[in-house]
């Protein structure tokens, strides 16, 4: 071996090892200062032993890890409360009073549709018993009966109050067992700051959640390829199976189709409550869940915060 091969072969294994120094450092920075929130610190704590064995950090493939280019660039909203999150890493970007609680308003129907899911078939058939009008309404009426996946798409992407009765009417033990169960699989997800009283998010006192807990549930829906292309739908007309009655839904969501990325997901909006809004949006590869609570204006808020993530957040690559 000439000399020129020793001073490459030394200089191998000191970059390597360098490499390595950096990428712990880095997981244990992010696991401090993430922690609870964010992919890497689950990922350090679940599998401490890659850890052990440094040459297996080099083949470790992690999402990029989104920053502020700016430390103290942040969107002007009206919301009370905020929380921006990456997806891919869980890691946030904004927050503001993510954990105060505030009234879901009809947000907490995308908790409604996942529990719908875990009891009803998508083609099951369920029966109208008892109409409500109060708030925005699909129009059932007593006696139709209808698709679950059709009272899906009128409990996500027309918001009706009375399709989301009619998903707990017909659970077996009725509303109270049906909100049970929404409780329950807000508790399995990790929403330790919600509680529900309705499956159509009317205003109690007793029903409450966060701009964080929140995005646990958007993210839940979007794991589901139904649920999500439901949200992401900007009008549809639905009928019951016997094509008596027929509903023309449109979307509430008026950013989509408006601005490029959005994918919908949930609005909420009650006088008690104020205006909320989960969004889901792609910018340049990434995907990000926006949410906002007791807004003013929820729509231009959300606006305002996709305009500063496409200016302000940038990504790290390991």
């Amino acid at each position: 071996m000439d000399t020129a091969e020793k001073k490459k072969s030394s200089k191998t294994p000191t970059k390597i090892y360098f490499r390595h120094i950096f990428l712990i450092a880095l997981f244990a920075t992010l696991f401090f200062f993430y922690m609870g929130d964010g992919y890497y610190s689950h990922f350090f704590s679940y599998n401490r032993g890659l850890f052990a064995a440094t040459e297996k950090i080099a083949k470790l493939k992690m999402p990029p890890i989104p920053f502020v280019k700016n430390a103290g660039s942040k969107p002007i909203i009206t919301a009370q409360g905020a929380y921006i999150v990456d997806t891919d890493s869980a890691t946030p970007v904004f927050s503001k009073n993510e954990h105060v609680r505030f009234f879901p308003a009809s947000t907490a129907k995308i908790m409604t549709a996942l529990v719908a899911l875990d009891v009803y078939k998508p083609t099951q058939v369920l029966t109208v018993s008892h109409v409500i009008t109060e708030g925005q309404v699909v129009g059932v009426v007593p006696g139709e009966r209808i698709r679950v996946q059709e009272l899906l798409y009128g409990l996500l992407v027309h918001s009706g109050n009375d399709v989301a009765f009619v998903i707990a009417d017909n659970y077996s033990g009725g509303r109270s067992a049906f909100v049970a169960r929404m409780n329950e699989k807000a508790q399995a997800i990790g929403m330790k700051d919600t509680h529900f009283e309705n499956s159509a998010g009317l205003d109690n006192n007793n029903q409450y959640t966060t701009p964080f807990d929140l995005s646990l549930a958007g993210r839940k829906l979007l794991q589901n390829e139904l649920l999500s292309t439901i949200v992401s739908t900007p009008n549809i007309t639905i009928s019951d199976v016997d094509f008596i009655h027929f509903h023309h839904l449109t979307n509430v969501n008026k950013l989509l189709g408006k601005i490029a990325g959005i994918g919908g997901l949930k609005t909420g909006y009650t006088e008690e409550a104020g205006e909320n809004l989960v969004t889901f949006y792609k910018h340049d590869g990434h995907e990000f869940l926006i949410v906002i609570m007791k807004s003013a204006d929820r729509f231009a808020d959300t606006e305002m915060i996709v305009n500063w993530i496409t200016q302000a957040v940038g990504y790290l690559s390991l």
